[in-house]
């Protein structure tokens, strides 16, 4: 394993063969693709922490899906990735699908965990509330924000069955840069979704049975944008897909590839 900086993004890159580009959501880090690193032992993995996030919380100004598209693209220029596929969770899935409307050539493949096009209207706000109480509180307000959102982003199971899955999103949140974090989520609230007809590529689609923040019914009305689509909803789990099921998740992932690419 290696780790690059790229304008002071850093980037962990591990394995060899085919790219795999893998970009984490709001409050997570190229970690929270740690339990699926084993299904894609022959690929070689390219996991930044995005601009604002982790250990790339030191960039400068303001934050958006437009910048974050343009530092992934560096990072796969510093990479030498002139194609991939595509691996991303929640806030990650916007920059994903943007990314593959806006460089076809680029994204090979969409696996795409509790995938969003664009923040529904009515959340937008309670994002920006987030953020605020971010800058405003600091780290104590990130403690508050990781519990809140474990009561409201996991499974009932994972609450109450899965202490070590808790600990690894609260942990997540709590070790968030609280101006990096809040600027994160003034991006979010601002995003608007890709063209979903540019999308040409094969998609995969995976969602929770308890997911409040990508429902099946709003993940199924991507999907019937994209041709070709393949959806998959997990029992028992919430937003937090690969840390609550990542023996379903690596086991999807193992299959979506092999059906398509091997």
């Amino acid at each position: 394993m290696s780790t690059l900086f790229v304008e002071r993004v850093a980037v962990e890159i591990d394995g060899a063969g085919d790219a795999v580009l893998m970009i984490h959501g709001l409050g997570g880090t190229s970690n929270f693709w740690t339990p699926v690193l084993p299904a894609l032992a022959r690929f070689r993995t390219v996991r930044p922490d995005l601009p604002g996030s982790g250990r790339s919380h030191r960039v400068e100004g303001a934050l958006s899906m437009d910048r974050f598209v343009r530092a992934l693209m560096r990072v796969c220029g510093a990479a030498g990735v002139e194609r991939a596929h595509v691996v991303a969770h929640s806030m990650g899935t916007i920059i994903a699908l943007q990314l593959a409307a806006l460089e076809p050539r680029l994204v090979r493949s969409l696996a795409l965990f509790g995938p969003l096009s664009a923040p529904t209207d009515a959340s937008r706000g309670s994002i920006r509330a987030r953020g605020a109480k971010a800058r405003s509180d600091g780290e104590p307000g990130m403690q508050q924000i990781a519990d809140a959102i474990v009561q409201a982003a996991t499974s009932s199971e994972t609450r109450t069955r899965r202490p070590v899955t808790v600990a690894a999103v609260r942990e997540s949140l709590m070790r968030q840069c609280p101006e990096g974090y809040a600027r994160s989520c003034e991006a979010l609230s601002e995003a608007q979704s890709a063209d979903l007809s540019k999308i040409a590529c094969p998609v995969l689609l995976v969602t929770g049975d308890e997911d409040s923040v990508s429902p099946p019914q709003a993940v199924r009305a991507i999907g019937e944008k994209i041709p070709g689509a393949q959806i998959e909803v997990l029992g028992r789990c919430g937003h937090w897909t690969v840390y609550e099921k990542p023996q379903e998740c690596s086991e999807l992932l193992g299959r979506f590839y092999s059906q398509r690419f091997l």
